[in-house]
């Protein structure tokens, strides 16, 4: 055991869950209309206990366990066999396993942007779990636990794809998950309201800037030079992204927006975290300037031409944020263009499938959409019995 390692990654380890709780809570919750803050706020809390619990039960021998190419199986289960003393490389298997937690934590967290203001509870604690056993933790096996996508002799590519701190296993896997399931939602009825807080949307985003240090830094499962680097990498992009975004916006309707630029914050931090732990300060700049502008006219896209009420934009700013970085690596010479490409594909694939059939069985349990009166009272009051404000509009 290395006591520098083991010291970053317990910071690491924090810094990821501060992204949850408070940021994506706050980001998310400061987008939707007032009547609705509560439940988004509400949604990411409880998430983030069922998939801590979850995580510990079968989750992480899923994902890390010894079981074959396909999914770890259950050896690991409760942490069965690991102690203070069993090592994962430098630092404590239980620490890899909380630090990995919080992967687990903010990934089903990441789709809750896709369903606000018309999802029933039930489901999105039922579809959540589900979600993260069936789709999230097996991808999370193929990737980074020795899996299908790892390389080598049984693996679907002889080279292994690289995504050091989740472009396909967090960030592709979330977004096209958001989007089947707001293609399963339907519009909300009424769309036009403007965030009812910008405020806490700036907030949000800055903490998620700070916990993204520990996400892609802490990746590095070292305190060394790499994680240094990974840190810094990613800071550039986020504010690359964060000025074409806003630039982007003023060219075309002449003025640049606070939640327009926090947005590409979050773009230019989707993009980077495939690639954070392989590219330099300058491709990382590159990256983080063609994502402000690729993620921003991807929400145009999805919201006008496809008419998907994708509510937050989860899939154009996250998804294809993680998708784009992860073909930089390739592109940038960092990685083989069969293994990236070739992973984004299969991971894509499983992930709607996969998707779609959790979705549909829940949904035989629990009803998918709140009624239409629920709906225009708020989720706050109707799904939770409280209200963020006196007068929530």
């Amino acid at each position: 055991m290395n006591g520098a390692d083991t010291a970053w990654i317990m910071v690491a380890t924090a810094l990821v869950l501060f992204m949850t709780l408070p940021g994506l809570a706050l980001f998310y919750g400061g987008l939707v209309r007032a009547r609705n803050v509560l439940s988004v706020l509400m949604h990411c809390f409880a998430i983030t206990c069922l998939m801590s619990v979850l995580w510990l039960v079968v989750g992480y021998s899923i994902a890390f366990g010894d079981g074959n190419m396909i999914w770890g199986g259950l050896g690991k289960a409760f942490l069965n066999g690991i102690d203070t003393e069993t090592l994962h490389g430098t630092i404590p298997e239980v620490l890899f396993f909380v630090f990995q937690m919080t992967f687990a934590i903010i990934t089903p967290a990441l789709i809750v942007g896709a369903y606000v203001e018309r999802i029933t509870f039930g489901f999105v604690m039922t579809f959540s779990g589900l979600w993260m056993l069936l789709c999230y933790a097996p991808v999370a096996h193929w990737v980074w636990g020795g899996g299908l996508l790892a390389g080598g002799e049984g693996a679907l590519f002889a080279e292994a794809t690289n995504d050091f701190a989740g472009g396909i296993v967090v960030h592709e896997t979330a977004g096209l998950a958001a989007l089947v399931i707001a293609f399963l939602l339907g519009p909300r009825k009424d769309k036009k309201q403007p965030p009812h807080n910008p405020g806490y949307v700036m907030v949000g985003a800055s903490m998620l800037w700070v916990g993204w240090f520990g996400f892609n830094g802490g990746s590095q499962l070292a305190a060394d030079g790499g994680a240094a680097m990974a840190i810094t990498v990613t800071h550039i992009s986020a504010a690359t992204a964060s000025l074409t975004w806003a630039l982007w916006e003023r060219i075309k309707y002449g003025k640049s927006s606070m939640v327009g630029m926090v947005t590409g914050t979050i773009a230019g931090l989707a993009s980077i975290t495939p690639a954070s732990g392989y590219v330099g300060p300058a491709e990382a700049m590159f990256i983080g300037a063609v994502a402000g502008i690729l993620c921003q006219e991807s929400c145009l896209i999805i919201r006008n031409k496809l008419q998907i009420d994708d509510t937050l934009d989860v899939f154009a700013v996250h998804g294809l944020g993680g998708i784009f970085g992860t073909i930089m690596i390739a592109a940038f010479g960092k990685g083989d263009w069969t293994a990236q490409l070739g992973a984004l594909l299969v991971v894509g694939v499983f992930t709607v499938v996969i998707t779609f059939i959790i979705a549909k069985a829940t949904a035989l349990v629990f009803p998918i959409r709140v009624g239409q009166e629920e709906e225009f009272n708020g989720l706050d009051i109707t799904s939770h019995g409280e209200r963020a404000y006196d007068h929530a509009s």
